[in-house]
């Protein structure tokens, strides 16, 4: 069974997978619908992807998708380490434009389930990190969006100088909160 821990906004939750080792190496059941369904984590996951960032610093984010193509992530890492941020971007919601922020790492096995309704992210802490991260909706390029990574608004701690993150040209252009279409709370 998964240990499951509620973070401080709803819904966004650390899952740590049970792993089994020996002299071998190890094995691991990183997702199990019927043992998260008991933490009442009830999604059907319709795609998987995978990202790899050469250098530290690689900033991907903040990104979702507009309803009706909102998705709900369960993004670790495989190798490396990430600082995985969440922002509640629910109008209306009690802990809107509040954002928490977990380290994902192979080392520590763990991951973090982020429900539609936020905006994700995350940062690289080393090189070479790969992360994979499942989906409850397909990739719809018309519903994206984004919210800049430095909004001054937001605040989010990156734990790396601006100067240090390398973002693509999207993410560099992306808006600031007040300006985004954003989920309204249901």
């Amino acid at each position: 069974m998964p240990e499951v821990r509620q973070l401080a906004l709803p819904g966004v939750l650390e899952i740590t997978p049970p792993r089994f080792g020996d002299h071998r190496g190890f094995f691991s059941d990183t997702y199990n619908a019927a043992a998260l369904a008991e933490h009442g984590l009830d999604v059907a996951f319709v795609q998987d992807n995978h990202s790899c960032s050469k250098p530290a610093g690689v900033l991907r984010g903040l990104h979702y998708q507009l309803p009706p193509f909102g998705q709900d992530k369960l993004v670790r890492v495989t190798r490396g380490a990430i600082l995985d941020v969440a922002v509640d971007i629910r109008r209306g919601s009690p802990t809107f434009g509040r954002w928490l922020s977990l380290e994902v790492s192979a080392e520590k096995w763990n991951q973090i389930f982020v429900p539609k309704g936020y905006a994700h992210g995350f940062v690289t802490l080393v090189p070479d990190t790969e992360v994979l991260y499942k989906v409850t909706a397909r990739y719809a390029p018309t519903h994206e969006r984004s919210i800049r990574f430095d909004d001054p608004a937001l605040g989010i701690d990156w734990r790396l100088p601006a100067a240090g993150i390398t973002l693509s040209e999207k993410d560099d252009r992306a808006p600031l909160l007040a300006d985004a279409e954003l989920f309204e709370q249901s």
